[in-house]
């Protein structure tokens, strides 16, 4: 059972960069799916959710009409496009299930310069 996290890296504040995550191991589709995040010295927060069948999805308010989450069930990927990024958005993204029921993987950063 696994959960890759991918797409992170540096970019200017107001850029864009679109994450990726890539399950195996169990039936993804009969799950909903979060992306979380933790900056350093700070709790992991949860950023954005799907339902197992798409449909209405969550947001943090720090992140709405920024981010988008989708998913893909063909290919066992949920993704997270994120927009007019700001330094605050700087953290390690994770995704796992919601609630999260999966081994916490490696993340990918993102760190967003001023």
């Amino acid at each position: 059972v696994q959960l890759q996290a991918s797409g992170g890296g540096l970019v200017q504040a107001g850029g864009s960069l679109r994450l990726s995550c890539e399950a195996s191991g169990f039936r993804f589709y009969y799950y909903a799916l979060g992306w979380f995040r933790q900056a350093p010295g700070k709790e992991r927060e949860r950023v954005s959710c799907v339902p197992s069948g798409g449909g209405s999805t969550y947001y943090a308010d720090s992140v709405k009409g920024r981010f988008t989450i989708s998913r893909d069930n063909a290919k066992n990927t949920v993704y997270l496009q994120m927009n007019s990024l700001k330094p605050d958005d700087t953290a390690v993204y994770h995704c796992n299930t919601f609630p999260p029921q999966i081994f916490w993987g490696k993340g990918t950063q993102v760190t967003v310069s001023s």
